[in-house]
């Protein structure tokens, strides 16, 4: 068993096959494309895997294999080491781990061994919600109510005892990096507590039933904070669909609450039918937005890193993100917006800025998220969508409490916001003329 973004042994429907094969090997491969990962993502990924070591030897007596090296020679080793006909993995949809795994199913096939994907990260894998003709779809509503009618399985028991474990020699597992911020505690446990804490009303209030009233906010703690977990499998969004009503038919915060697995299967499914949308815009028509990228772009650029713009949402956000590893979703798009509209910055830098210190990191949503603020992906009336930063703190922030929290030191705003949306709306313009042109 081969663990990569399922990192728990609980609702595990590959686990649950590979114990159903009665010997079961553990592994996890420290690959070398990890050390692109940022400081907080890779820590809390090195977390998680101590976390699932320690359930391992707790619940079955042994714990991860850990190999490094590339997954294409480590499976076929191991594989021949131990005797294994098969490796079983969940599936992954991603532009590398769909690369990956035809290498790795290519070298176990040369010896004779087979790889077996089953099940995935997702409440509807990529391409289970399609519309009655078969094809994807490209705007998240009419995707999101497919999605419901489509449903999911229920969590699966994984039957641990009926495996054998056999002792295998394992390499360390890689350094844990300087995260440069305070991470949450890592680990299925951990996921399924602050899932249990979020709907149980502790002090008055079920995070579920409240989350509409709540989620935009963030001088409130009306999120899951459960994106982490998510991230690396800790917890799979089967497990805490099955514990609310997502068909539509419950309360308003049940709906809205699930819609948020709902846009994470989205733009999974997005990325799925087109990988080239990691880092190209989704709709290429906008290639000919002119953007900023010269010097004088990438000084801006640090100011908005550092949060030193002199918009208190902006910044606060910024440096929330840079001693937690975490932002608010409200203000992810608040200071997305700044960049690729008030700044005319590449959306791409402020993408890789955020995978580059979000804990929970994940390509299909983060660049998704992006290009939805830049207009260039699958919303339906984008680019004129330029959220003023100041109208923002004052509705969704409006006693002051999260700004106050993270800038204790405002300075003065950088520019002038109204001048600037009405630059970008003249860039699109221009935008409009090439493409009339074409």
């Amino acid at each position: 068993m081969w663990f990569r973004r399922d990192l728990r042994l609980d609702d595990h429907p590959a686990l649950a096959a590979a114990c159903a094969d009665g010997e079961v090997v553990p592994l996890f491969v420290v690959d070398p494309v990890f050390a692109a990962s940022g400081g907080p993502r890779l820590a809390y990924l090195h977390d998680v895997v101590r976390a699932l070591d320690a359930s391992l030897r707790d619940r079955v007596g042994v714990g991860l294999v850990v190999r490094h090296g590339l997954p294409a020679r480590v499976l076929p080793d191991l594989a021949a080491e131990v005797g294994a006909a098969s490796v079983t993995v969940s599936r992954d949809y991603t532009p590398y781990g769909r690369r990956r795994d035809a290498t790795v199913a290519e070298a176990l096939s040369a010896d004779g061994r087979t790889l077996r994907g089953i099940g995935s990260p997702y409440a509807v894998a990529p391409g289970g919600v399609r519309k009655d003709d078969g094809t994807p779809y490209a705007v998240y509503t009419p995707f999101s109510k497919r999605w419901r009618r489509t449903g999911w399985p229920e969590p699966v028991d994984v039957p641990l005892g009926d495996a054998a474990w056999p002792t295998v020699d394992s390499d360390p597992l890689f350094d844990r990096p300087d995260p440069g911020c305070e991470l949450p505690t890592a680990g299925e446990r951990a996921a399924l507590d602050r899932w249990d804490a979020f709907r149980s009303a502790d002090g008055g209030v079920d995070g579920v039933t409240a989350y509409d009233d709540r989620r935009n906010l963030p001088a409130l703690d009306g999120t899951s904070r459960l994106s982490p977990d998510l991230k690396w499998g800790a917890i799979h969004p089967r497990t805490i669909l099955a514990d609310i009503d997502a068909g539509g038919a419950g309360d308003r915060g049940e709906t809205v609450f699930s819609s948020e697995i709902a846009w994470r299967d989205f733009y999974a499914d997005v990325l799925f039918q087109r990988p080239d949308s990691a880092w190209q815009n989704l709709d290429r028509s906008m290639d000919a937005l002119p953007v900023d990228t010269d010097e004088v772009a990438r000084s801006r650029f640090q100011r908005w890193c550092r949060g030193e713009t002199g918009f208190g949402i902006v910044d606060a956000g910024m440096r929330q993100l840079a001693a937690t590893g975490w932002m608010h979703n409200r203000v992810r798009m608040i200071t997305a917006s700044f960049l690729v509209k008030d700044l005319h910055l590449p959306w791409q830098w402020g993408a890789r800025w955020f995978l580059d210190h979000l804990v929970d990191g994940d390509l299909a949503s983060n660049n998704h998220g992006w290009q939805w603020a830049a207009g260039t992906g699958t919303d339906a009336s984008p680019y004129y969508r330029v959220f003023n930063p100041t109208t923002q703190q004052e509705r969704f922030d409006p006693e002051g409490a999260y700004v106050e929290r993270w800038v204790p030191d405002p300075v003065e705003p950088m520019l002038d916001h109204a001048a600037e949306r009405v630059e970008a709306l003249r860039r699109l313009d221009v935008q409009r003329a090439a493409r009339s042109a074409d």
